[in-house]
């Protein structure tokens, strides 16, 4: 088997590459060119990149066999991530491996600004000794505000709470019981401003956080204090900042990010003698690259794999102590989803997928239900469906996707079900692990225990008699169709039974007719596995 093709459009560190490199054939494309990219892209099972290249749909329109991106980084706004999702690509980020670099980068803009390094180290090498002009201040005792408790706005809190300074954190899906236990104390962000003598922003950007420090926000802010931003540019109104700093109504900031990268040489916040500006450096450190390119890697070997991504953005993520739990409920739920889609008659409504024992105390199963939903979908869904997809398309279709527990075991110590509302009807099909395999053993109200093997599956209701079971097996037999097992499930002796045949080949509609002539055979599917 052609090992997957992974295209690398960015600088990333060879300690990433290195890893990919058994697994993968590795094609490295930094700075050939836009075409270049595109050419490339024509083979590629996945992309990496970091924040230079931009990922558009028309992008993707060159990568049909694409199936992960992966972000050397955090930030994915160069990426389009709602494009990737509707082709079912799992867009995958290093959230934690440059936390360190960013943080620590965000505290020395404020030493640099605190202590006016900057302007002290350009005065020196035009041979000046002026000790008075650079009076600075120092960050013991003062207030940080921070704007964001994620990852790096964590780091950054320790090391202010390090320096001794009061650390006020705004973070609206934070709860403030955990901003306390850090050591800080929590604040609304009006607040917030007007008490802190630094504010760091440190939260994504959204069409929420978009231009958040605006002219009526930093008219909050004290005079004496510095703005730093080392998260995203466009979280900041340039004109504002610049009119702000202009007026006296800022003492200064620190800049590493901004509204459009590379910055224009002409940029006013570059160009501002109060503003201390770095080329977006946060995480430019050898350590961090290392980190970011190694944990990206290991996300797009685990999608290649077959494996849920720890860190996906636009997937249900899993961690990595439970990718190997739940890879076989992944199964399970799929074949699950398959099997009541086939089976159900009418137009799909609802879906439920119901949780009973012990996988039901698991913190995280929506990969699971993911798994259901693409299986679900998949027979009547002309385009790719996968995890990442599933929900997207199901939405589309009007299916609404339920999920429910229950911890009180039902004959097995992990069951999953999925049940199926159409317009005509309900369909529940439930199973198990068993021996690390997928098994079903309920379809509607009748037990049966098949651990289904690959080809199709043929499922006959009908009334519980003998020589209903020979007859159905001469008829496959005459049509050269072999049956590789066989379970009957049934309500009573003589009652309601459901016979499922799992055989090696298709089953001919001449010969499904055949056998509805039967008698006592109430309907008979062709299920595809």
């Amino acid at each position: 088997m052609a090992r997957p093709v992974v295209v690398v459009a960015d600088s990333v560190a060879e300690e990433g590459l290195a890893l990919l490199r058994p697994a993968a054939q590795v094609h490295v494309v930094h700075g050939q060119g836009a075409e270049a990219l595109k050419a490339a892209l024509g083979a590629a099972e996945a992309l990496l990149v970091r924040s230079e290249t931009r990922v558009t749909a028309d992008l993707l329109e060159h990568a049909p066999r694409l199936r992960v991106i992966g972000r050397a980084g955090a930030g994915v706004d160069t990426i389009d991530v709602q494009a990737a999702t509707a082709r079912g690509i799992v867009v995958v980020n290093a959230p934690g491996g440059n936390a360190i670099a960013a943080g620590e980068h965000a505290l020395a803009l404020m030493f640099a600004l605190a202590r006016r390094i900057a302007v002290a180290d350009a005065s020196m090498k035009r041979g000046e000794w002026q000790r008075a002009a650079f009076m600075g201040l120092e960050l013991t005792g003062k207030t940080l505000g921070l704007v964001g408790l994620g990852r790096v706005g964590s780091e950054v809190a320790r090391r202010g709470l390090g320096l001794e300074m009061k650390v006020l954190v705004f973070d609206p899906y934070v709860p403030d019981e955990h901003v306390r236990r850090l050591g800080c104390e929590p604040r609304e962000l009006a607040a917030l401003l007007g008490e802190a003598d630094f504010v760091s922003l440190h939260t994504p950007l959204t069409d929420g956080t978009r231009g958040l420090m605006n002219a009526e926000r930093l008219r909050l802010m004290k005079s004496t204090a510095y703005l730093v931003n080392c998260a995203r540019g466009p979280l900041v109104d340039v004109a504002a900042l610049v009119a702000a700093l202009d007026a006296g109504q800022l003492a200064g900031a620190g800049i590493d990010v901004y509204e459009q990268e590379p910055s224009s040489p002409d940029d006013p916040l570059a160009l501002h003698p109060k503003v201390v500006a770095t080329p977006h450096l946060g995480a430019s450190t050898v350590e961090a690259q290392t980190n970011v390119a190694v944990q990206v890697a290991e996300e797009v070997l685990a999608v290649l794999n077959g494996l849920p991504a720890q860190f996906a953005v636009n997937a249900p993520s899993v961690r990595a102590e439970d990718a190997a739990a739940l890879r076989p409920f992944l199964e399970l739920a799929a074949l699950l989803g398959k099997i009541a889609t086939q089976l159900a008659e009418g137009t799909l409504k609802t879906a439920e997928v119901v949780y009973r024992g012990a996988i039901a105390e698991r913190a995280n199963l929506s990969a699971v239900t993911a798994a259901a939903a693409q299986g679900l979908l998949e027979p009547i869904t002309a385009g790719p469906v996968n995890l990442v997809n599933a929900r997207l398309l199901a939405q589309q279709r009007g299916l609404e996707l339920q999920e429910h527990r229950s911890t009180t075991p039902e004959h097995y110590t992990d069951l999953v079900r999925v049940r199926v509302q159409t317009d005509r009807g309900t369909t529940s099909v439930a199973g198990t692990i068993a021996d690390g395999r997928p098994h079903v053993v309920q379809i509607d109200e009748y037990d049966l225990h098949l651990p289904p093997t690959p080809g199709y599956l043929l499922v006959t209701q009908h009334t519980d008699q003998p020589g209903i079971i020979g007859r159905v097996g001469t008829i496959l037999g005459e049509a050269d169709i072999n049956v590789s097992s066989m379970q009957v499930g049934r309500e009573a002796p003589r009652g309601k039974a459901l016979m499922l045949l799992s055989v090696d080949d298709p089953v001919p509609e001449a010969v499904v007719e055949r056998l509805r002539t039967v008698a006592s055979i109430a309907y008979i599917k062709v299920v595809k596995l």
